[in-house]
């Protein structure tokens, strides 16, 4: 019976992938190819940032963000904010991003009445196609009760920071993924670092699930101080997702390989998969340096997802020794609905192993 289910799961998996990427509902990813400069900057960035990481030199600190609040409403125990600031990326980054996403829009759900040194806060970061804040802020909400804010990112490219040609999740070309990852991971950075030095809250952690746990795997590994790291339901890179997953049947690589041959570049399909695998590796994150605090990274993996296979999780958690691996029953997609209890619990337990800031 445990088998069947299994199966079950998987193949709701590619069900879902199948009638999401592989008919014409929806327009396929990168459909404009692969970015031209835009991603030899991002690729020549991260080259220059990688042997910074692994010489052991330390992260630059984040920029300190100024977020402009209004209320969104307000209970006895607890209030919605509504904050917007502009992207801290420096003047080259900011000209790559399209006008739409340079404006940063996040929602903050605290506990009233209750000291911010008393407090932890959990920024949760987008999964794709999650243009909204409601369903993490329906995740993190029951939280308060356990004097836990929930502050959700609303991911560039995505919602009301989403390019005007730009179809749904689907995005245009492939710098557009890079740029994506990159202003999550510095905008997170520096709201973590706000939390701390100007609201001055006792624990702070970074949760995401599919994507957005592995941009919180980023961040947690680049962060300054030590922050709960919670990746649900996330491979350790985007190869995984694009090139061996259900993604790949959503990928346009005949564009991919059209603007190749454009520059003079003759590639078969093969080959133009193996750039994209080339180009993708800058997201692994086995690559980034180890958490401050290991035993604060709680991975929550499906026994049976058709998106992200058991490898890809494992190979995470043997990069960082001391980090743990919580299965749920269930595929990519039921996952997503059933298992939120284990994704508190996970974001729970996390913060329990940092300690409160007073004591660093």
């Amino acid at each position: 019976m445990t088998t069947r289910l299994g199966t079950l799961h998987y193949v709701i998996d590619h069900i879902y992938g199948a009638l999401m990427h592989r008919t014409r509902i929806t327009p396929p990813f990168f459909s404009r190819g692969w970015g031209g400069p835009k991603l030899e900057l991002l690729e020549r960035m991260a080259k220059q940032l990688f042997p910074m990481y692994l010489e052991g030199h330390n992260c630059p600190p984040p920029p300190l963000v100024r977020p402009v609040w209004r209320t969104v409403w307000e209970t006895k125990t607890a209030r919605l904010r509504e904050g917007v600031f502009q992207t801290p990326f420096d003047d080259e980054l900011t000209a790559a991003l399209p006008p739409e996403s340079r404006t940063a829009r996040v929602a903050w759900l605290v506990p009233k009445d209750v000291p911010p040194q008393k407090m932890s806060c959990v920024v949760h970061l987008a999964g794709t196609g999650d243009h909204t804040y409601d369903r993490r802020l329906r995740l993190g909400g029951p939280l308060v009760k356990q004097n836990i804010a929930t502050m959700v990112l609303e991911s560039p490219f995505y919602g009301r920071r989403r390019p005007f040609l730009q179809r749904g999740a689907r995005l245009l070309c492939v710098s557009d993924l890079l740029l994506l990852g990159r202003a999550t991971i510095e905008e997170s950075r520096s709201l973590i670092h706000w939390l701390d030095v100007e609201e001055g809250f006792g624990k702070m952690g970074v949760c995401g699930l599919s994507m957005g746990g592995v941009h919180a795997s980023m961040v947690g590994s680049l962060h300054p101080t030590p922050v709960a790291t919670l990746p649900f339901l996330s491979p350790h890179s985007a190869v995984v997702a694009f090139c061996e997953g259900i993604l790949k049947y959503g990928t346009a690589w005949e564009a991919l390989r059209e603007e190749l041959a454009a520059q003079k570049i003759a590639m078969t399909l093969d080959e133009v998969r193996e750039r994209m695998r080339s180009v993708l590796s800058l997201t692994d994150v086995t690559r980034f340096p180890v958490p401050k605090n290991p035993e604060a990274v709680i991975f929550v993996a499906a026994t049976d997802d058709g998106y992200i296979p058991k490898h890809s999780v494992l190979e995470l958690q043997k990069a960082w020794p001391g980090s743990e691996v919580r299965w749920v029953r269930g595929g990519h997609v039921s996952s997503f609905i059933l298992h939120n209890d284990e994704f508190r619990k996970a974001i729970v337990d996390g913060l329990d192993r940092v300690d409160w800031k007073e004591s660093w």
